[in-house]
């Protein structure tokens, strides 16, 4: 495929995306327009280079090495990282260079991790931004992850230590509580798990006003979670297409 005919794709996938974000915003009678992040991994720079052309801000990676790299290419384009994927802790410090954003906070390691990383990079840079956390919360029930494992196919906290993990984010200097993520589970209606994050997000909110994000909508089912008030959207194969082959 020729650039040009892939800068032709891009541009239909995404404006067919918005119309879908458009469409569900007029049918749930919101006004307010959540941020798209396009999830990005494993398609190469230049489609990134295109996103960018196309007015694309927020790309979306889980994967610490590939991230890296493609944020060090592209950095003369100002754009804003996030880390989706689930996060080991040995790589917080790496991803603090140059995430925005860490959508998969599940465990005190992890927040304990992020603020060490984010502080060593301040010694370099005393001006650095913040990193804005969201915490993965698991909406599978009570077979759910446990803290510091992540056995459980989708990842994340139960409900019932969002808070906890709220405190610990907010009383660790260089980090911001941005608010809940999740993915709806296997097998389960995602307009039902979404509305339960949004009553988790709430509560969250009651103690944490600012922390008002919702990241919560794939390409399946970005309908569902706008209906409930999603703030971040992650869109992977509906904006880039089939997956490229590996290796």
């Amino acid at each position: 495929m020729t650039a040009t005919s892939r800068a032709e794709e891009l541009t239909g996938r995404l404006a067919a995306v918005h119309r879908r974000i458009d469409a569900a915003l007029l049918e749930s009678g919101r006004t307010d327009r959540p941020r798209l992040i396009v999830v990005t991994k494993y398609f190469p720079v230049a489609d990134l280079r295109i996103l960018a052309e196309l007015g694309v801000a927020d790309l979306g990676e889980n994967r610490d090495q590939e991230a890296s790299a493609k944020a060090q290419e592209l950095a003369d384009l100002g754009l804003r990282w996030h880390f989706i994927g689930q996060l080991q802790s040995n790589k917080a410090r790496s991803v603090a260079r140059y995430a925005h954003a860490v959508h998969s906070v599940d465990r005190a390691s992890l927040v304990k991790a992020l603020g060490k990383g984010v502080a060593a990079e301040r010694e370099t840079n005393p001006e650095g931004r913040s990193l804005d956390c969201f915490i993965q919360v698991d909406l599978s029930g009570a077979d759910g992850a446990t803290e510091g494992v992540s056995g459980h196919q989708r990842g994340g906290a139960a409900p019932e230590k969002v808070n906890t993990l709220g405190h610990l984010i907010e009383g660790t200097d260089g980090l911001s509580l941005a608010g809940v993520m999740a993915v709806a589970p296997l097998g389960r209606e995602p307009r039902a798990a979404f509305e339960q994050l949004a009553t988790i997000s709430a509560l969250l909110r009651t103690e944490f006003p600012a922390a008002t994000g919702i990241s919560a909508g794939m390409s399946g089912d970005l309908e569902a979670a706008v209906a409930v008030g999603a703030t971040h959207l992650r869109i992977g194969s509906q904006v880039l297409g089939e997956r490229p082959p590996l290796g």
